[in-house]
Formats: structure tokens, C-alpha cells, sequence
């Protein structure tokens, strides 16, 4: 089983820079940046203030067991996080878990699709977490936060 949803927003606040990459951000960021590359975009770089928020969401959806963007642009504004943001969201067990399936089902989903094919976009936030949710176990949940 594999969810997703997609989420557009503009803030006009300055952000923070960083370039932690943990290993399972690894595979994401990689297909992310295979899918802009393909399509003649720059790749993505990771923001240490996008990978916190993203972070925070991923471990809230996995506590709380439900699957939705929330209040995104107050997080995003907790996050003292601005200028054009977007958000995808996925989960799923498996090989439905993966990065190259998570990535090849935001491509199919338009909205999905704008976000990670934005050319505005320069940053990325990735949270991921593992675990049992919506009744499935060892499911991954993926917080995609983009950013200009």
C-alpha cells in the first residue's frame, strides 16, 4: 500500500542553510535528483531547517498513526522557514517503501509532480521514519519539504 498527498505554499521569510545527509535520506535525495536531472532541473540540495521540519512531521504522523499535511503553514512558520515552499507526503511497506517507488509515484500524481519538477525549487527537508503504521508494519513514512 502506498499513500501520498501534495501541498503548495509562497512565505516571504529568510531561511537557513545546511547539508547533513543521513543514509536513508540518501536514496531519496538521489531519486529525487535522478527525476530533476531527467527533466533538465538543477538538483536538489538538502536545508537543515527543511530536514528538521520535515523530520518533526514524520515523527508526528507516526506517533499520532494518521497521514496528513496539518496545519503546513504554521509548521513551516515554527520552523522560521520561508519564501516558496511545498510539501509531498508518502508511506508505504515493502517495496512500496522505497525510494525509487515513493519518487516514481509522486512523478504519476500531477501535484506530486509539480512540487518535485518546481524549477524554483533549491532545497530540500527529507524525514523518514519506519515503523508500524496504518496497521501495516514496517511501513516508511517520507516527509518531502521543498523549498526556493
Amino acid at each position: 500500500m502506498l499513500l501520498f498527498a501534495a501541498i503548495f505554499f509562497v512565505f516571504a521569510t529568510p531561511t537557513a542553510f545546511g547539508a547533513r545527509q543521513a543514509a536513508t535520506q540518501a536514496g531519496v535525495l538521489h531519486a529525487i535528483n535522478a527525476a530533476r536531472t531527467a527533466n533538465g532541473l538543477l538538483p536538489l540540495r538538502l536545508d537543515a531547517g527543511l530536514d528538521r521540519a520535515a523530520a518533526a512531521h514524520t515523527a508526528e504522523m507516526l506517533r499520532g498513526n494518521y497521514f496528513a499535511h496539518g496545519d503546513f503553514a504554521g509548521r513551516m512558520a515554527a520552523f522560521h522557514l520561508g519564501g516558496t515552499l511545498g510539501e509531498n507526503l508518502a508511506w508505504g511497506s515493502g517495496s512500496l517503501g522505497s525510494p525509487r517507488s515513493i519518487v516514481h509515484m509522486w512523478l504519476v500524481s500531477p501535484e506530486h509532480r509539480a512540487n518535485l519538477l518546481r524549477p524554483g525549487f533549491r532545497r530540500l527537508g527529507l524525514g523518514l521514519g519506519r515503523g508500524t503504521f496504518q496497521g501495516q508494519g514496517a511501513a516508511t513514512v517520507v516527509t518531502a519539504d521543498f523549498g526556493s
